[in-house]
């Protein structure tokens, strides 16, 4: 008989081995020595103590799932609870209940770290529905659109919730890029007919610019040419592919006509300041004539400069003012002069004023003869007073006096 402190082996070639219930049959051994039997069941358990460190290591290392990891634990159980090895098997079971214990603590790790990210991922998604949603009812077209793209891409990278959650995000998801997608379409739609309206109006203020560029009615086109601009500002935009050949159009047909105004004015300009220098002369032959001391003659030479002067045409419109100006005012002094000479050669006028200064005279007489009197009686307070009103009555004395001279005494 041979043994060892885990089994031994009887004289029928039987092998024991010993637990905590008492020794149980192993198997029995009749082809060698009982060294070689136990030898051989040792071992299997070695193989076993192999197996149990692998699984270990994998449990603890690897992401064998919890279903594989069972599976195999129970598979060595059972090769330890039939007893076909010799060894510590109380030990190989307290390993194998605490690999059941880490297989199911990682069970609940992972069903807890499952419901963290389904957690996470229906919170990333229900945002990503609200920004859809917001989204939805935008007018930044390119921005908006862009960005409801990269949202369906970064959904395609979160996990799937249950089925019922999922589909109901998804839903409003898909709806809302729906909505964005119906209002986009129809803006453009609307824009490609406001656009086709405006390319239909371009082209009539287009074929009117063209009608007129030949135009000699310089004020009135170029008037016309200002409405239209205004008109063409307020029709908006056409179709990218027929906005700028209307415009070149449009605008071509505006340059033929203000370059053909602008070398007749570049031509009119020319001629305007040669008047203005003729004209200019003409003022200097005027102002030559002042003072005014020969009225006839100073009238007829006026006269014949301001028929040349009417005969010269146009002047600059900066100058106009200054030039006309000098010629009214020598025309102003020769009116003043004959105004003068009418009111000194006028009869009437002479006579009423010859009259005003004889009843003028005989008041300041008579006054000066009361004022004697007063004194010769001693009323000195009469006599200054009407010493003040001889004063007044002289003074306008003296300035009818003034005014008969004018009349040639």
């Amino acid at each position: 008989m041979s043994s060892d402190p885990w089994g031994r082996v009887d004289e029928t070639g039987t092998v024991y081995v010993r637990t905590a219930d008492g020794e149980q049959v192993v198997g029995s051994w009749q082809a060698g020595t009982p060294e070689e039997a136990l030898a051989y069941f040792e071992r299997k358990y070695e193989g076993l103590v192999v197996e149990i460190g692998l699984l270990e290591r994998r449990v603890k290392t690897t992401d064998l799932s919890a279903k594989d990891a069972t599976t195999a634990i129970e598979h060595l159980r059972t090769q330890v609870d039939e007893h076909h090895a010799v060894g510590d098997l109380e030990a190989l079971k307290k390993r194998l209940d605490k690999l059941v214990e880490a297989v199911e603590s990682r069970r609940e790790e992972r069903k807890a770290q499952k419901a963290r990210q389904s957690h996470e991922a229906r919170e990333a998604k229900e945002k990503l529905v609200a920004e859809a949603e917001e989204l939805a009812a935008s007018e930044q077209w390119r921005a908006a659109g862009e960005r409801l793209r990269a949202l369906v891409d970064t959904w395609k990278g979160l996990p799937r919730l249950d089925r019922k959650a999922d589909d109901e995000l998804w839903h409003r998801f898909s709806h809302a890029r729906s909505a964005f997608s119906k209002r986009r379409k129809a803006h453009f739609a609307s824009l490609d007919a406001q656009r086709e309206d405006s390319r239909k109006a371009k082209e009539k203020l287009v074929a009117e610019a063209e009608a007129l560029s030949n135009s000699t009615d310089w004020g009135a086109t170029a008037a016309r040419y200002r409405e239209l601009m205004a008109d063409w500002k307020a029709a908006g935009r056409a179709q990218r592919e027929h906005e700028d050949d209307l415009w070149n159009r449009f605008r071509g047909a505006q340059d033929v006509f203000f370059q053909a105004r602008g070398e007749v004015f570049a031509e009119r300009d020319a001629e305007q300041r040669e008047n203005l220098t003729r004209k200019e002369e003409l003022a200097v032959e005027a102002e030559k004539l002042l003072p005014v001391s020969d009225l006839k003659g100073a009238r007829a030479a006026f006269r014949s400069i301001n028929e040349r002067w009417e005969a010269i045409g146009h002047v600059p419109r900066d100058a106009r003012p200054k030039i006309e100006g000098r010629m009214h005012a020598v025309e102003r002094a020769i009116q003043e002069a004959e105004e003068n000479e009418w009111r000194r050669t006028n009869p009437e006028a002479r006579a009423r004023a010859a009259g005003l200064t004889g009843q003028l005279q005989d008041a300041v007489d008579k006054l000066e003869k009361q004022i004697d009197t007063a004194r010769a009686a001693g009323n000195n307070a009469k006599a200054d007073k009407l010493g003040r009103e001889l004063e007044g009555r002289k003074a306008l004395l003296d300035q009818a006096l003034r005014g008969l001279e004018e009349f040639g005494g």
